[in-house]
């Protein structure tokens, strides 16, 4: 059974393809192509947004679909028709017949990255050898990382071509990717696909990971949201310094897995959190709080690291409590359902919140630093309750 296995390498490379396909493209790929939708005249420029929230719903529904789906068919073939099914959505955007077509093809593509989310690190871990399993986390989501860093890059080459010409190459790419991608899926391992009796119950520690990670949703919104506006309108620096910008956001994504999930392995997944939170906190300070280039560039590739940073760490805290690989496929499939959601009602309540506001970005950067402040202290509040539990254990262990 061992020979028929792919190398380890190949399912950690096949993980990354495929949160490079589901998620770094296909959500984030969008986000270049909207002035283009816009000024090509394929909708309007409010449908354009309502399309664009497609995918994050359709996120959520993939979310939710993961583990039946993987029982149904296997993770491993799960995750090969997920990644065909966002080449086919590229493709098929690139034909603007409709509204309702437009946003079923989107929505299509947000549920196949929400299922890839859910399944592609349980499926690929729990086959890898030795006690660099951060790493190997971060490697995986290094596509996410990727993908924004192409929404900054690639991507305007690819307008240069045509509008229509960039949702065929962005298929063509995913296409490629699901190649490679194809023989590296681990078969026969216990995964998110193996049913677990008794995971319904959720414990303290980890209903303090999802109530963290819901706030963490809640703290990158507005800045992957409304970065490049803030830079470009707000402090009038113009469309070309915004773009650098989001490059810098982009080489911090690339970054921010393989760094977070280096660190989990040296310190513990725990620890990196706090560190991931502390450092958060700081960058969102000084891109409130600052214009000057020489502090606003660091601030932004440390904020640029966090949204696909924290995917690895929060994983390894997941796998922390949960030993067994089915139970940490369950637990991670909820977390990633309250990401999911979280992140869909902040970005609809910063839109509704900027738009009272009259376009007050600080307001909005300000309200994700309170959501820092908040998994902080829930963090501290965590440690004080265990620490009481254990000298209460150690106390009743000795009058015994």
């Amino acid at each position: 059974m061992r020979s028929t296995q792919p190398h380890p390498l190949h399912a950690v490379l096949a993980g990354l393809c495929a949160s490079l396909v589901g998620i770094g493209l296909a959500r984030f790929a969008y986000t270049p192509l909207v002035p283009a939708l816009i000024e090509a005249r394929w909708f309007a420029a409010n449908e354009v947004i309502y399309l664009g929230a497609a995918n994050l719903v359709g996120y959520l529904a993939g979310a939710f679909c993961g583990r039946p789906l993987a029982r149904m068919f296997t993770a491993r073939r799960s995750l090969q028709w997920m990644m065909l099914l966002v080449a086919l959505a590229f493709f098929a955007c690139a034909l603007p017949l409709s509204i309702p077509w437009f946003f079923t093809w989107r929505f299509v593509s947000g549920l196949a990255g929400g299922v890839i989310m859910v399944l592609a690190a349980s499926t690929v871990l729990p086959y890898l050898p030795g006690a660099r399993k951060g790493l190997a986390s971060g490697a995986i989501f290094l596509g996410l990382g990727l993908g924004i860093s192409a929404s900054g890059t690639v991507v305007p080459l690819l307008l240069e071509m045509g509008l229509r010409e960039t949702w065929i190459g962005l298929g063509v790419v995913a296409l490629v990717l699901t190649a490679i991608s194809w023989t590296g899926w681990p078969r026969a391992v216990a995964s998110a696909a193996t049913p677990v009796s008794g995971t319904t119950a959720v414990s303290p520690g980890l209903g303090l990971i999802y109530v963290q990670y819901a706030l963490m949703a809640v703290v990158l919104v507005p800045t992957m949201l409304f970065l490049v506006d803030y830079v470009a309108r707000g402090l009038g620096w113009g469309t070309h310094s915004a773009a650098m910008l989001w490059v810098v956001y982009g080489l911090g994504a690339i970054a921010g897995p393989i760094v977070y999930g280096a660190l989990s392995d040296r310190i513990g997944p725990t620890a990196s959190n706090r560190v991931a939170l502390t450092s958060q906190l700081f960058a969102i300070a000084v891109l409130a709080l600052s214009s000057q280039t020489l502090w606003l560039v660091p601030a932004v590739f440390v904020i640029g690291s966090f949204p696909p940073g924290i995917v690895p760490v929060t994983l390894g805290r997941v796998q922390q409590l949960t030993r067994d690989p089915a139970a940490q496929g369950a637990a991670w499939s909820r977390a990633t359902v309250v990401f999911a959601l979280f992140q869909a009602l902040a970005g609809y309540a910063y839109s509704w919140l900027f738009a009272s506001s009259h376009g007050n970005h600080v307001l909005l950067f300000c309200i994700g630093g309170v959501a820092v402040v908040l998994a902080l202290v829930s963090d501290g509040v965590w440690v004080v309750m265990r620490g009481f539990e254990r000298r209460q254990s150690t106390g009743s262990q000795l009058a015994d």
